[in-house]
C-alpha cells in the first residue's frame, strides 16, 4: 500500500523492514568474559583456559546467599609476559589485572592459577608424550 509523505511524494510500503533492531543478548558469563578480555589484552596469551568451578563451591558457607554463579575459577595462562618471572610474580600480575573483580561483592572469590611461558608449556607437552 503506498504512503504519502509530507512533501506529497508517494512511496510503496514495505511489508517488513530489512533492518530489524535487535536486543543485545546479555552474556550468561559476564565475569568470565571480562576476565578473558583483561587477560588477553594485557598478557597476549598463546593459551588461555578459564574454567568456572563455582558450582563445586556453592554449598560453602561464604557462598550461601550469593546470587553470583561466577565466583570460583581455575585459569591456565601461557604467555611470553611471564618470561624470567617466578610463579609468585606471575600470579601477582594476574591478581593486579583482576583486582576490581576480586574486591566487588559477588565477584571473584577464589582464583586458582596455572601460569607458564611457551617454553614451559612445550616442555610439559614433551614430558606428557614421553610418559
Amino acid at each position: 500500500m503506498p504512503r504519502l509523505t509530507p512533501s506529497g511524494l508517494v512511496f510503496p510500503r514495505r511489508p517488513f523492514s530489512t533492518t530489524i533492531p535487535r536486543m543485545a543478548s546479555a552474556s550468561t558469563t559476564p565475569m568470565e568474559d571480562l576476565m578473558r578480555e583483561k587477560i588477553t589484552t594485557a598478557l597476549n596469551p598463546s593459551t588461555l583456559i578459564i574454567r568456572n568451578d563455582s558450582h563445586l563451591h556453592a554449598h560453602h558457607a561464604p557462598m550461601r546467599g550469593s546470587t553470583s554463579k561466577e565466583t570460583h575459577f581455575h585459569v591456565t595462562i601461557t604467555s611470553n609476559s611471564f618470561q624470567s618471572k617466578l610463579q609468585a610474580a606471575r600470579h601477582r600480575m594476574v591478581y593486579a589485572l583482576l583486582k576490581e573483580e576480586m574486591s566487588q561483592e559477588g565477584g571473584i572469590h577464589a582464583l586458582q592459577l596455572k601460569t607458564k611461558t611457551p617454553e614451559e608449556e612445550e616442555r610439559e607437552k614433551e614430558r606428557q608424550t614421553q610418559a
